[in-house]
């Protein structure tokens, strides 16, 4: 299992990154990103903070560990300044919270996270057909996942995927020991958003090929 989307009590997770990451590794997992979320107010101190635990992480621990960010109900117009200032304290990967249907999430984030290049639009709800287009043309992944509410919107975005061919990503945005999941699942998971069983490997292949591609950097 490869997770590019999960929370330690950084942010709104329950677990300090070390014990996600361990439980993660109990559970199967080849590769983990904590992306805590992050606005103006905290961004400074989450960043460094995960990437000091990711340093550890990675000496003592067989599980790859990489040291990210979510960005989180930031309006549109600040969206570039906030990913450049992610990059600049080090993020590995940058993850924006996207327009899901169960959060007043700002019209116009999906677009503009796209347009800033950020890694991943985490559950863009209902990702219109020039966004799925851009995020072909700006090479961005687009999530489906795991986590209950922001899931409901994984149709539509396998709508888009099978008539536009962005990338695609399956993650679990993990807060607690329960969300973690294994490859059995994720597979069921992906298949219930409408993938066809021969194409599953697809989506799996995607994560791994982001994962190390920020690995081998």
């Amino acid at each position: 299992m490869i997770d590019l989307h999960t929370h330690s009590l950084l942010s709104d997770g329950v677990l300090l990154p070390s014990e996600l990451t361990r439980r993660a590794e109990e559970n199967g997992y080849q590769i983990i990103a904590i992306t805590d979320h992050v606005d103006f107010s905290n961004v400074e101190r989450v960043i460094p903070s995960i990437l000091k635990s990711v340093e550890h992480i990675n000496r003592s621990m067989k599980i790859r560990a990489i040291a990210g960010c979510e960005i989180t109900h930031i309006s549109p117009l600040e969206i570039p300044a906030i990913v450049q200032m992610c990059r600049k304290l080090g993020a590995q990967i940058v993850v924006m919270h996207g327009e899901t249907p169960i959060e007043p999430v700002m019209k116009g984030t999906n677009k503009k996270a796209i347009e800033s290049n950020v890694d991943i639009l985490a559950h863009p709800g209902l990702l219109s057909e020039d966004e799925a287009k851009l995020a072909v043309e700006n090479n961005v992944c687009i999530e489906i996942t795991t986590r209950k509410g922001h899931c409901l919107g994984n149709g539509r975005i396998v709508q888009l995927w099978y008539k536009y061919g962005f990338r695609m990503v399956l993650n679990t945005d993990t807060h607690q020991p329960s969300d973690l999941i294994n490859d059995e699942f994720a597979k069921k998971v992906i298949l219930c958003a409408g993938v066809n069983p021969s194409e599953i490997n697809t989506i799996l292949q995607n994560s791994y090929t982001l994962a190390n591609s920020i690995l081998n950097m």
